[in-house]
């Protein structure tokens, strides 16, 4: 995998890669959305409410999912240096917010019907809502400073210490009292959904993480050719 840091190893496999990529990405959110709104039945207690958590549920789990992948790259360019480790922090946090986002607003409108209301300050509310504001903050950082070095130090940093927000999102459920369920899908002794609701719903979240990784990908590559084009003006001014 060491190669593979070098930033023009990666856009050659990535150019072959991502296509595919795209491809299997469309087709699994086509078969997802399809089986999460024409085959699911409504559920005996949230009726055809139950649909909002097809979309809200991946999104949950990627918002969580985007901040370990960026907490790890930043552990890796702060301690190993390499080169891309970086850039695939600053290129998932856009991602991971959207996602964040995503959960944030399909959870308030599953919330109004389920228990009437749009927001409360319910513990996984808020470490989420907290997660939000660190993908924020971490973009903000590299947008505050305009040598890479130095933004990517600062917000590995950030991020690494952001991340202990993550095992409290996982675990707000069982630490305090909480409007949300336990753990349905991982938990022992197997999933407590039934098969038509739990099939579309892991194949929407196989597609969300496709997803991200097809955005991940072209966002590497965007900041390889955005840090190439900054080191050849800075090699013009070098040489007037």
């Amino acid at each position: 995998m060491l190669a593979y840091a070098n930033p023009t190893r990666f856009m050659k496999l990535s150019s072959i890669v991502l296509p595919w990529c795209i491809a299997l990405t469309i087709g699994l959110l086509a078969v997802g959305l399809y089986l999460s709104l024409f085959v699911a039945p409504p559920d005996y207690q949230q009726g055809e409410t139950v649909r909002i958590m097809f979309i809200h549920v991946p999104a949950a789990w990627m918002a969580v999912f985007v901040y370990s992948i960026m907490a790890l790259a930043s552990l890796i360019a702060l301690v190993w240096k390499h080169p891309l480790a970086d850039m695939a922090a600053k290129a998932a946090a856009p991602i991971g917010a959207c996602f964040t986002f995503l959960a944030l607003v399909t959870g308030s409108l599953w919330g109004k019907p389920m228990w009437g209301t749009w927001w409360v300050w319910d513990a996984r509310l808020t470490s989420v809502l907290i997660l939000f504001l660190l993908y924020l903050g971490y973009m903000a950082i590299w947008q505050a400073i305009e040598e890479p070095v130095r933004a990517g130090r600062i917000a590995a940093i950030l991020a690494l210490v952001g991340f202990v927000n993550v095992p409290i999102i996982k675990f707000s459920v069982e630490w305090w009292n909480s409007l949300h369920q336990s753990a349905s899908i991982l938990r022992v002794g197997g999933p407590s959904i039934h098969s038509s609701i739990l099939t579309p719903l892991l194949v929407m979240i196989v597609a969300y993480s496709m997803l991200f990784l097809v955005l991940h990908l072209i966002n590497i590559r965007r900041e390889i050719l955005k840090r190439r084009i900054r080191s050849m003006r800075l090699a013009q001014v070098d040489a007037v």
